[in-house]
Order: C-alpha cells, then structure tokens, then sequence
C-alpha cells in the first residue's frame, strides 16, 4: 500500500524490510562482508554519530535531511537489535515492548489510574528503575558515553536532587574564579585536570543560569565557523599570510557585518 507520494503508509511493513534487510547484510554465506564483521563495540561509534547528525538537521530546520537522518539512526537500531538476536539475547520486538512498557510505566497519568498531574511521578519511576537494576548511589546510571559537558550537567543534576548543590548562582561563579587561578598556578602535568575542574564548574554554573552548556557551547562553534569563513571571504587566498593584527580586523568585520544581518 502506499501514499500519495508513492511511500508505503505502513510505517511497520517499512520496518520489517529493513529487518529483512539487516538479516541478509548479517548473512554469514551470501551477506556484506563488513556488516558481518561489526559486533555492538564496532558499531557503536556510528550510532553515536548518527544520532548527531539528527540534532544537526534539526538545528538547521533541514526536514528532507532529517528524514534521512532519522532513517541512519533508525538503522542502527536495527543493527543493533539483529546482532543481538543472532547471539540469543533479545531482537528488535524485544526493544519495541522494553520501551512501550517503560512509557507507560513512566505516563500513570495518561495511561494508568494516577490523577491528572501524576507526571511529577517521573523522577521518582526513574529511581525505581535503577534501583530495580541494582543501581543504588544517586549519580549511579548516567551513561559513560555522553559528552562530557552533558554528562557533568546530568551528574550535578543527580547531585543536586540529594541536597549537594549550591543555594545560588554565587557558589559555581566563585568556583569559577578559584579554578582559573588554580589552573594559573599548576604545573604542566596538573593543568589537565584543572582544566577539567574548570570545565565542571562552568558547566555548573551554566546550570544555576539556566543554560544549556552543551547546547550554549553548540551555538558558539557555530557563530565562530560562520565568522571565521567571513573572515576567509573577505581575505581571500591570502588569509593564511596575514598577521594576527589583520586577522582580528577581519574579525571585527565580521562580528559587526553578523550583527546588521
């Protein structure tokens, strides 16, 4: 069956090829010789990346580009899933009902017997989640795979619901100004770490603005590379060979042309 635009309406008949699909990619004797080769460590860095590339059609407003996106990122999960069904340990169906039964495990407003207002509930199912698996220390079950500045701000969340966090803003600004001093005084093996420290505590203080840092920080690459290939316009094939003084002119030349736009 399919719809106006010549697609198939049924969004589960698309999924069953694609499963299908996966299958032969896998297959020992008559499948890609490469798909058969990738185990979930492999593979991994891929998903990574898809999901990504997702966040960066979303962000340049490109629909056509994130239907793609969408459909790479859905591949590994379908990836994933097959190199789990062959080693018998769960398969794509399996995914599916893990996480239906978790939304409406996490929903008792919408889909069980919890008055209207029982989406505060959240946290608190989470909990019951990781303590169920065996996770018993509050910053337990923040994945080691995130970026770092969203892993930091989700670990001073963590902290943060036991009473460990700062009253205000205050506290992570002076931290701030410490850490940046300690960073002066270190020496070259310890600046990686004060670094790191600063790095944390800026994320922290993000937190009390109520910034996004990861996503602050997003915005910033992209105002620089936006600035700097301005710069490059305007230089020409001679960018390379100007002085630091002439670059910053053209900088301020971009910065100012950026701000009539």
């Amino acid at each position: 069956m399919q719809d106006e635009r010549g697609g198939s309406s049924s969004p589960v008949g698309g999924i069953d090829r694609l499963v299908a699909i996966m299958a032969r990619l896998r297959d020992p004797v008559g499948g890609c010789a490469w798909d058969a080769a990738q185990d979930f460590a492999s593979i991994a860095p891929y998903t990574i990346e898809e999901a990504y590339e997702v966040a960066d059609a979303i962000a340049r407003h490109d629909m056509a580009d994130l239907k793609d996106e969408l459909g790479d990122l859905l591949l590994q999960v379908i990836f994933h899933s097959r190199i789990a069904e062959e080693a018998g340990h769960f398969a794509l169906a399996d995914v599916a009902t893990a996480i239906i039964d978790k939304m409406e495990r996490r929903h008792p407003h919408i889909f069980g017997d919890t008055p209207d207002g029982g989406h505060h509930l959240w946290e608190q199912i989470k909990a019951e989640e990781r303590a169920g698996k065996g996770a018993s220390g509050a910053l337990d079950g923040v994945a080691i795979g995130l970026p770092a500045l969203l892993r930091a701000e989700k670990l001073q969340k963590r902290a943060a619901r036991t009473g460990f966090d700062w009253p205000d803003g205050a506290g992570p600004r002076a931290k701030v100004i410490e850490e940046i001093a300690e960073i002066d005084a270190a020496s070259a093996a310890e600046r990686e770490g004060e670094i790191g420290d600063l790095l944390f505590s800026v994320v922290n203080w993000a937190r009390h603005l109520g910034v996004d840092p990861e996503a602050a920080l997003r915005a910033t690459n992209a105002k620089f590379e936006a600035r700097f290939a301005a710069m490059e316009a305007q230089a020409g094939d001679g960018f390379a060979g100007l002085d630091l003084d002439a670059k910053e002119a053209l900088w301020r030349i971009a910065k100012s042309l950026e701000s009539k736009a």
